[in-house]
């Protein structure tokens, strides 16, 4: 897809043969990787059996990758599907947010915290 930012990546930290992965150019915390598979699809569900053992060994690398690099404490794994969850890239990309202690006051339901109001339970 020619107007599809993503598939114009050339940072590449590392691939496998039909994902890659970079670094977010707006992460939310040291060491933010994105993990896309090469072709373009337009979310998660879109995903072959293939990429999506693709991009779960690139999460394993990245983590391996980010704890030699960062050490972080912890890690949020996501996909956003949909406008309604938050995805305004529609090349399907999984975030590897590292996570360090007190990065927030309190981290205490992950993502729920997507919904306002919603992480505490």
């Amino acid at each position: 897809m020619e107007n599809c930012l993503f598939c114009r990546i050339d940072d590449v930290v590392f691939e496998n043969s039909t994902c890659f992965a970079f670094f977010d150019k707006n992460p939310v915390a040291r060491g933010h990787l994105l993990i896309i598979p090469k072709a373009h699809k337009k979310d998660y569900f879109e995903l072959s059996e293939a990429e999506i053992r693709d991009t779960h060994k690139l999460i394993r690398k990245g983590k391996e990758y980010l704890d030699d690099l960062y050490a972080p404490d912890g890690y949020n794994i996501g996909f956003n599907c949909g406008v309604a969850a938050g995805q305004s890239v529609f090349h399907c990309h999984c975030h590897l947010i590292p996570r360090y202690t007190n990065d927030t006051p309190d981290p205490k339901g992950g993502v729920r915290g997507v919904i306002p109001g919603k992480m505490s339970y």
